[in-house]
């Protein structure tokens, strides 16, 4: 297909049907509701899956003239991954355990061999259970406690509800129970005979914990635990001495959790602590102390103990701190480590059960880095796992000894088609945003790049629900670092990258401060010579999403390309909507606009899809899964019917919707790097460097 031929085909309009609702004395028209399947979470309205056809056949004709750009772009990522690479072994009890991909495969095999001696074994091969799937994602899969048995659970489209079977791993016939529907993890009772596990339920929510005895009758599983909160969700873990099973509750501001023997899933849970609005607790139990990370009377967390005979009487270990935000703890039998970040700058600290002030740091070798535990399954040992990486220095695996104090190197991810770190520069800049507060920016680049405004940036975030995005290591970024982008991560505020207080600072009432972070650093980054107007380009993926639709209403004349992932942009309808998967849940993060006005003036009044504005918007690319739970298909699908009618420019717009898939995109690693190497592709289009390169 030509140039010509591809801009000839004209884009899918969206018809209009009105539709109102009232809230609060607001009529709320939305002119593109019919979008949305009325029949969700079935979808089958020939009419839609019409039109999001049209807008997939309108993106590959589009794309097509950048399909050698794309392939080149995909042999790059793909060039750089050691197709034949394997984990780290890890030793848990009797076994060593690892997994590793095969040349050309797309997903994993899992091995074990035993610590004394033996073959190796082939405990699970996702490729074979993916073998006439579209979509494949393995879950939760557990070994249990006496080494026989293998609980796997996998979703093969997308929706996120995951069948749990079973495998024999000591030879002989597997067991024949299927647990349809799963949505959680997998704990096995200390007798190895049975699992607990969570149900989603007919809105995709874990509001349950059950208990499964192998070889009965599904219909004969224990009811753990029922959550009647429909905003709170059901998890399961176990312990580090892997004695007691944990069952918490919470949504994204208040937790509670239970204890159930290991050795006896059906006694009688402990409560640790009811439930009280705004504090969040997780709770690691060893010999018989409990151990807490709450945010009680600190915003960055504090480290509590109490007895499991008072679970509820809580004393201070480790005192909240303003200036080191404490993550999480686990629990060793000879010390326990703190997880945390000292000037959004990840620490790990050793610590001593008997002396609470004796405390042994890990230092990395660079003064900007992600750090933290990796793969620790056995409680007693003498040398930790740890993963790092930085902006410049690929994916590590480390073992740092107790003993000696020192970090010994056991892989660091391989670079086949080549790396040199030395040719790259990574720097963290503090960017002031309009309210004065200091936002870091953390930047790569090529060496040689020039800080006159004459070379493009792309701008990453997320900016959501605490979560901070680290300053890592992306092989897949060099295919625009080479051809001249500074590469940059804004870690703005509604993370908790600089503290849990970042994080309520970018929430509810204070969400704003998110997108304007986002902006003000963009606005930065070019009075700094990194870039001009007009060149940086961005993307977001879900909340990162609904970011981008924020920031292009309120400065489209800053970027010069944008890609939108699965994005939660149709705000306003969705928290209007108690019936959603995930709504309920999501009040404390977003506010509950049909209870509270003023989270409905608020919310109204950044939402993306609600303020799409006649005028100039930048080229977008727009992506979407039709089984995704988490932000439906007819968001990115309704942003872009709404776009197309109301911007005034001629700049592309796509929509392409997978729909195989669900809130991750494809499945399989090769898959995944073609859809990555379009975006890659699209960016450099639009940036008229398809060809040139810089």
């Amino acid at each position: 297909m030509t140039e010509k031929s591809a801009a000839e085909i004209k884009p899918p309009v969206a018809v209009k049907r009105a539709h109102n609702a009232t809230f609060h004395g607001v009529t709320l028209t939305d002119e593109y509701h019919w979008l949305k399947d009325q029949s969700y979470p079935k979808i089958d309205d020939k009419e839609i899956l019409d039109h999001l056809k049209q807008e997939n056949a309108y993106f590959e004709a589009q794309m097509a003239p950048q399909a050698a750009l794309t392939e080149t772009i995909f042999q790059e990522m793909k060039g750089r991954i050691k197709e034949d690479d394997s984990s780290v072994p890890q030793k848990d009890g009797d076994y060593i355990y690892w997994s590793k991909f095969e040349e050309g495969a797309q997903y994993r095999k899992h091995y074990r061999k035993p610590v004394a001696g033996g073959a190796d074994q082939l405990i699970l091969d996702e490729n074979e259970l993916a073998k006439g799937k579209e979509y494949f994602r393995l879950g939760a899969a557990e070994v249990s406690p006496d080494g026989k048995l293998l609980a796997y659970a996998y979703d093969d489209n997308g929706s996120e509800r995951f069948d749990l079977h079973f495998r024999n791993l000591a030879g002989g016939e597997d067991p024949k129970d299927v647990i349809p529907g799963t949505l959680s993890g997998i704990v096995w009772s200390s007798d190895s005979k049975g699992v607990v596990y969570g149900l989603a339920n007919d809105n995709w929510r874990t509001d349950n914990a059950w208990y499964h005895r192998l070889g009965d009758e599904l219909t004969s599983a224990k009811l753990l635990y029922k959550e009647q909160d429909i905003g709170f969700g059901v998890g399961v873990g176990l312990t580090a001495q892997e004695d007691w099973i944990v069952i918490g509750t919470g949504d994204n501001v208040t937790s509670e959790v239970r204890l159930v023997p290991a050795s006896d899933p059906t006694a009688t849970p402990i409560m640790v602590s009811p439930r009280k609005v705004g504090r969040e607790y997780s709770v690691d139990v060893r010999d018989g102390t409990l151990y807490i990370h709450t945010n009680d009377d600190h915003v960055n967390f504090r480290i509590a103990t109490a007895s499991l005979k008072a679970p509820g009487d809580w004393k201070t270990l480790i005192a909240g701190s303003n200036k080191h935000y404490l993550t999480g703890v686990a629990l060793f039998r000879n010390f326990y480590v703190t997880e945390g970040r000292i000037d959004g700058l990840d620490q790990v600290e050793i610590r001593d059960y008997a002396d609470a002030k004796k405390v042994q740091p890990i230092k990395f070798p660079e003064s900007s880095y992600e750090a933290g535990l990796g793969d620790n399954p056995e409680y007693d040992v003498t040398k930790l796992r740890l993963g790092y990486e930085s902006m410049v220095t690929p994916g590590t695996v480390f073992d740092y000894d107790l003993a000696d104090k020192k970090l010994e190197t056991l892989k660091v991810q391989e670079i086949p088609s080549g790396y040199d770190p030395a040719q790259y520069v990574t720097e963290r800049v503090m960017i002031t945003a309009r309210d004065g507060t200091k936002v870091p920016v953390s930047v790569l680049y090529k060496k040689g790049f020039r800080k006159d405004g004459s070379q493009p940036l792309h701008l990453y975030a997320y900016g959501a629900y605490g979560y901070a995005i680290p300053p890592g290591f992306s092989a897949n970024r060099l295919s625009m670092v080479d051809r001249g982008f500074a590469y940059a991560i804004a870690h703005i505020r509604g993370g908790d990258d600089l503290g849990y207080q970042w994080y309520l600072d970018g929430k509810l009432a204070k969400r704003t401060n998110t997108f304007n972070d986002f902006v003000d650093a963009a606005k930065g980054l070019i009075d700094l010579g990194f870039t001009a107007k007009g060149k940086v380009t961005a993307s977001g993926g879900s909340a990162g999403g609904e970011l981008m639709g924020a920031v292009v209403n309120q400065a489209p004349e800053l970027f010069g390309a944008v890609v939108s992932h699965v994005a939660f942009v149709d705000v306003l309808n969705t928290m209007l909507d108690k019936d959603l998967p995930l709504t309920p849940g999501e009040w404390p993060e977003w506010g509950n606009p049909i209870t509270d006005n003023a989270a409905f003036d608020t919310i109204r009044s950044y939402s993306p899809y609600d303020n799409v504005a006649a005028k100039a918007y930048p080229p977008m690319l727009w992506t979407a899964g039709l089984n995704d739970p988490r932000v439906t298909y007819w968001e990115p699908a309704k942003m872009v019917a709404k776009l197309r009618d109301m911007k005034t420019d001629d700049n592309v717009l796509l929509l392409k919707t997978n729909m195989g898939a669900g809130h991750g995109g494809k499945s399989g690693r090769f898959e995944r790097l073609r859809e990555n190497a379009e975006e890659a592709a699209f960016i450099l289009w639009q940036m008229g460097m398809a060809e040139t390169g810089i």
